[in-house]
C-alpha cells in the first residue's frame, strides 16, 4: 500500500471535541492519528470546540489548533460546530478535510467551493440510535445519504459497516478500523480505592445513553443470581433523566457501583484487566473503542449480538454473546458463573483478535495512503 512519489499534505480534522481533550472515541481517534501523522511530515490542523478550552495554544505537539464556537445544546452542538469549522477551513491553505461526524454530511459541498478534497469517517448508524428520535433520526439518515454524494471518499471502520453503506445507499467505502491501546499490565492495587478486588466484579464502560443499552445490562445483571458487583464506568456531560434514573438504582442495591468518568487511563486499564467479565451493550456502531480496550486488556467479554460485535470477536472465537434482551443476558450471566472455566480460555485468546487491523501505526499508514491518493487525483 505505497505510492511511488511522496506528497506534502496538509489536512484538517473536523467533527470531534478537539485536541488534546480526550473524552470519547472521536477524541481518542484524533489524538492517536494526528500525533502519528505529524511524525510522518503531514501537516495537521484540528478544529476544537472553543468553550472546552480555557488555554488555547495555536500549536501543540506539532499540531495546529483552531478554536471554533458552538452552542452547548447536545442536539445542535456538533451541527453548529461542523458548519462554522467547514466555513473556516474553506478559506485555509489545507488540502484535505477529514470529517468525523455525520452531522456534517449535508455540508460536504462547502469546502469543495475552494477545491478542497474531502473524506468522511461515517462512524456508526446514527439514524438508528435511540437518542436521535423523529427529526434527529431523519437528519442523520439524510446526512449519511449526503455523505455518499458530497464527499470524495467514505471511510467505514468495519466490514459490517461497509456492507450497511453498500446495501442502504449503494455506496462504496474503504474500511479502516479504529485502533486498540497497547497492553500494559496494571497493578491490582489501583482498584482498591473503589473497594474492588480481582475477578470480584462485572464491568461496563460506556456513556450512559440509551444507544449503549446500559439499562438492559444493569437490569439483566441485577436479575441474575451473581453475588459479584457490577461496576459502571461512565456518565454523560449534561443533566439527563435517563442517566439519573440508572444511577439511582445504586441507592437500593449494593451490587451496583457507579464510578463516573475515570480519566486516569492507567486506572481505567486496571479496571478492565481485573474484572471478572466485561459486559458490552453498544449496538449501532462499527469498531467500538470500549470493546477494543477490553480486548487489549485481555478481558472475558460478553457482548450484545450484532454484526459489528461478531466481526470484532470473530464470531465467538474471542468472546461470548447474548441476545438483545434482559432475559437472555441474565441467563448467560448465570451460566457463566456456573461454568466459568471458559473465561480463562477467552482471556488467553482475546488479544489475538487485534492484529494489524486494529494497530494505530498501520491505521495511520492507511490514512496517509488515502490522503496521498486524493492529493494527486
Amino acid at each position: 500500500m505505497k505510492l511511488e512519489k511522496p506528497v506534502k499534505i496538509k489536512i484538517a480534522i473536523i467533527g470531534s471535541r478537539g485536541y488534546p481533550y480526550v473524552y470519547g472515541g472521536y477524541e481518542t481517534f484524533v489524538k492517536e492519528l494526528s500525533e502519528r501523522l505529524v511524525t510522518k511530515s503531514v501537516e495537521v490542523h484540528i478544529y476544537n470546540q472553543k468553550y472546552l478550552y480555557s488555554s488555547r495554544p495555536e500549536k501543540l505537539n506539532g499540531i495546529h489548533l483552531h478554536y471554533i464556537p458552538t452552542v452547548r445544546n447536545k442536539s445542535l452542538n456538533q451541527i453548529v460546530h461542523c458548519f462554522f469549522s467547514l466555513l473556516h477551513v474553506t478559506f485555509s491553505s489545507v488540502d484535505i478535510v477529514v470529517v468525523l461526524n455525520l452531522a456534517a454530511g449535508p455540508m460536504g459541498w462547502i469546502p469543495k467551493l475552494a477545491g478542497k478534497k474531502t473524506i468522511i469517517n461515517t462512524d456508526g448508524m446514527e439514524w438508528l440510535r435511540p437518542k436521535w428520535k423523529g427529526l434527529g433520526a431523519k437528519y442523520f439518515y439524510f446526512g449519511a445519504w449526503c455523505a455518499t454524494k458530497l464527499y470524495n471518499k467514505i471511510i467505514t471502520d468495519a466490514e459490517a459497516m461497509k456492507k450497511v453503506y453498500a446495501d442502504t445507499f449503494n455506496a462504496h467505502s474503504s474500511v479502516i478500523a479504529y485502533g486498540a491501546p497497547e497492553y500494559k499490565p496494571a497493578s491490582e492495587e489501583l482498584i482498591t480505592s473503589f473497594g474492588l478486588e480481582k475477578n470480584g466484579y462485572f464491568l461496563i464502560v460506556a456513556r450512559l445513553v440509551p444507544d449503549n443499552n446500559a439499562d438492559m445490562l444493569i437490569r439483566g445483571f441485577l436479575d441474575s443470581t451473581s453475588l459479584k458487583k457490577l461496576v459502571v464506568v461512565g456518565d454523560v456531560p449534561y443533566k439527563d433523566e435517563y442517566a439519573q434514573k440508572l444511577k439511582t438504582l445504586a441507592n437500593s442495591n449494593n451490587r451496583l457501583q457507579f464510578t463516573g468518568y475515570v480519566r486516569n487511563q492507567e486506572v481505567l486499564m486496571c479496571l478492565y484487566q481485573h474484572c471478572y467479565v466485561y459486559l458490552h451493550g453498544h449496538q449501532f456502531g462499527g469498531t467500538n473503542p470500549a470493546m477494543l480496550k477490553a480486548m487489549s486488556n485481555r478481558c472475558a467479554i460478553l457482548a450484545i449480538d450484532t454484526p459489528f460485535n461478531q466481526e470484532m470477536l470473530n464470531n465467538g472465537e474471542f468472546g461470548m454473546f447474548f441476545a438483545p434482551n434482559c432475559t437472555d443476558l441474565t441467563k448467560k450471566i448465570n451460566h457463566i458463573e456456573q461454568f466459568d472455566h471458559q473465561l480463562a480460555e477467552f482471556r488467553s485468546k482475546v488479544q489475538n483478535g487485534l492484529g494489524e487491523k486494529y494497530n494505530w501505526d498501520a491505521i495511520t499508514d492507511q490514512y496517509i495512503y488515502e490522503f496521498t491518493k486524493l492529493a494527486v487525483s
